[in-house]
């Protein structure tokens, strides 16, 4: 019994002096990253066991073969334990990391739906009350004969205004939910620009912007034809959208070893610098005014989801999109992959 409390002792001592020093090894690297810290923690756990072994292994008056042959396994053990032990604690730290970022993204995925459904609600909310008042206006028969014409109009006007938003709505579903499949091919590029600026010159001569486009080669890329010219649209409507009267927006293009390229440029002024980050983000408007625009407004006040379905359609084909301010407007330029070998 005395021999057993004796081995305790000096075990306890020696495992316990190296966690001390392992505490305040810990205490060092106070701020330090995860993988780190583990690795501390691994050392002091396997140095005390081997220091503890050999302390009571001295006392023990072992003969000098055989603390030897132990100080060998000893050392063996010890290497392939730490090496296997900092082997798994930096996985381990990499992916709690992994983890930590995978809830960020999560908690920002949640943030953006539950502004897009706040945003949406409102946007909805406004048109569906006009709506609702022009249809009982017209059912009372409160309205003169020659004004029931224009309530007709502007009915149709706020529905198309509604469809296109809950078009929109599905489309950037898709995108976030990975459900968007594409069909990847060969693609002119100048042929997508060329029916996009076709497709938006009259709304452009309706609020009085000049759209110009440079008939460069624009060249071939990888890409689905029907989304990549969503792209196009999208930002050719944003363009003539903050634009003002007798403005310009201007399309060009080119080609280079990693694709094609297609720059949108405008004259809105510019956007500030601290809501660049922020283009990109769903709902985004640039301005904290929710008031619609007029049902005659060719483009209406747009629900704030056109960029971001934009910038997620170039992410799936694996292209990227930038903004950048100009002189007198700012230049969103989109770059497609070239077709592979």
């Amino acid at each position: 019994m005395p021999d057993l409390l004796i081995v305790s002792g000096l075990a306890l001592g020696s495992s316990g002096a190296v966690a001390v020093a392992g505490l305040l090894g810990l205490r060092f690297l106070r701020g330090r990253s995860v993988t780190a810290h583990l690795c501390m923690l691994v050392t002091v756990t396997v140095t005390s066991v081997v220091t503890a072994v050999v302390v009571v292994a001295e006392a023990m008056f072992l003969s000098a073969h055989d603390l030897g042959v132990l100080g060998v396994v000893l050392a063996v053990a010890g290497v392939v334990s730490l090496g296997f032990s900092l082997l798994a604690g930096r996985r381990l730290a990499r992916a709690s990391v992994w983890a930590a970022e995978a809830r960020a993204r999560e908690q920002a995925l949640e943030r953006s739906r539950r502004e897009v459904v706040a945003w949406v609600s409102h946007d909805l909310r406004t048109p569906l009350a006009g709506l609702r008042a022009m249809a009982e206006a017209l059912e009372d028969g409160v309205i003169e004969a020659d004004e029931r014409t224009d309530y007709h109009r502007r009915i149709r006007l706020e529905a198309d205004r509604i469809a296109e938003l809950v078009d929109d709505l599905f489309e950037l579903s898709r995108i976030n939910a990975g459900a968007l499949q594409l069909t990847l091919g060969e693609v002119p590029l100048g042929e997508v620009v060329s029916d996009a600026v076709a497709s938006a010159a009259p709304v452009a001569k309706a609020k009085g912007v000049r759209l110009v486009a440079d008939p460069s080669p624009y060249g071939v890329v990888r890409a689905s034809e029907p989304e990549l010219g969503r792209v196009l649209a999208n930002l050719l409507v944003n363009a003539i959208r903050h634009t003002p009267a007798e403005g310009v927006v201007t399309v060009v293009g080119g080609s280079d070893d990693d694709g094609g390229w297609v720059a949108v440029s405008d004259e809105c002024g510019g956007i500030p610098i601290a809501d660049l980050p922020r283009v990109f983000d769903t709902a985004f408007r640039g301005e904290s005014a929710r008031t619609p625009s007029a049902p005659e407004d060719p483009l209406g006040s747009g629900g704030g989801l056109g960029l971001a379905i934009a910038h997620g359609l170039v992410e799936v084909h694996g292209g990227r999109i930038a903004v950048d301010n100009t002189d007198c407007g700012c230049q969103f330029t989109v770059r497609i992959p070239a077709p592979t070998a």
